[in-house]
């Protein structure tokens, strides 16, 4: 790749900080440290992945934010915004991920779990998560698994979240930079099929992976009150992102967002979600799980709860 090219898809991924950074500020300093970068010749001699990994460097040694990005695709990318998601291969990546539903079942003493890896898109996942809350919706405690949740939707965050919930909840507010806007974020007055509800208890499961969306589950449901977290700290990305198309094979993603508490004005963005019980990540599932089951034998062991009381203790001894 020529100079003149390279130094054309700096300006580039520049004009876009400028443009829509929700930080002003911070994209100035950016756009000086991507220019000396490119005057000491950093980018030169690299190829398209290397040039990329390179910049994504570079852009996060300002404020650390995990959401700048420059990516290097195999194949052309799409333009900016929404395209990529209603692609044809988005879609079929998320079908073949079960809509970032990973699992989801009865536990023997009537808990359930849900395990999320991505909050696709509304439009893409309202059925699967709808069919997800449906099959715990019974159960007596509620761990839901963000370990490995990489991000996603916000509006599909309060989707599941209403689920969790008997009233209609403001658990977030997200400030963009385009128009100066403040969108509150608000559970649904109405999902379809049963709800879990507001009143059962809920452990959420986090680890240094979970990311973006995932953290959005986690901080949200934390700071309602309405679950307790179990792991370890999250990655720490509150800012909502863009895509935008820097080249033929390279995409800049943005930060366009900033999500916060609408009581405390704090986020996660570079500290993670801190976990309420802190253990190590690969023991937050037998954690969550034996407190849950606690709470199943409080219940009561008379009449129809004589079997559930009598699996969560066979499952308790095992843990």
């Amino acid at each position: 790749m020529g100079s003149q090219a390279r130094a054309a898809q700096v300006e580039e991924v520049i004009r876009r900080l400028e443009a829509h950074y929700v930080f002003p500020d911070v994209a100035a300093k950016l756009g000086k440290v991507l220019r000396a970068r490119l005057d000491e010749g950093a980018y030169a001699d690299l190829g398209d992945a290397d040039f990329a990994a390179a910049v994504t460097a570079d852009l996060q040694s300002v404020n650390d934010d995990q959401h700048l990005r420059l990516r290097h695709h195999a194949d052309p990318v799409a333009e900016d915004g929404d395209a990529e998601y209603a692609s044809e291969d988005f879609h079929r990546t998320a079908e073949l991920e079960n809509f970032g539903i990973a699992s989801v079942r009865r536990l023997p003493g009537n808990v359930g779990y849900l395990d999320t890896t991505m909050l696709y898109p509304l439009d893409f996942a309202a059925a699967a998560v709808s069919a997800a809350m449906t099959l715990v919706a019974p159960a007596d405690a509620l761990l839901v698994d963000v370990r490995h949740n990489r991000g996603g939707a916000p509006e599909t965050s309060a989707f599941l979240q209403s689920y969790l919930v008997d009233e209609r909840t403001h658990y977030l507010d997200i400030y963009e930079r385009d128009g100066d806007r403040v969108t509150q974020m608000w559970t649904l007055p109405y999902v379809p099929g049963p709800k879990f509800g507001g009143t059962k208890p809920i452990w959420v499961l986090t680890g240094p992976a979970t990311f973006s969306g995932g953290e959005d589950l986690a901080f949200s449901l934390q700071r309602q009150g309405r679950a307790k977290t179990v792991g370890e700290a999250t990655r720490g990305g509150a800012h909502p992102r863009e895509q935008y198309k820097v080249d033929t094979y390279l995409d800049v993603t943005v930060s366009i967002a900033r999500s916060y508490d609408p009581k405390s004005g704090e986020n996660w963005e570079g500290v993670g979600v801190p976990p309420n019980i802190p253990v190590a990540a690969d023991k937050a599932f037998d954690t969550a799980y034996a407190l849950a089951l606690r709470h199943v034998l409080e219940l009561g062991h008379a009449g129809p709860r004589r079997a559930v009381a009598d699996e969560a203790r066979k499952a308790l001894d095992q843990l």
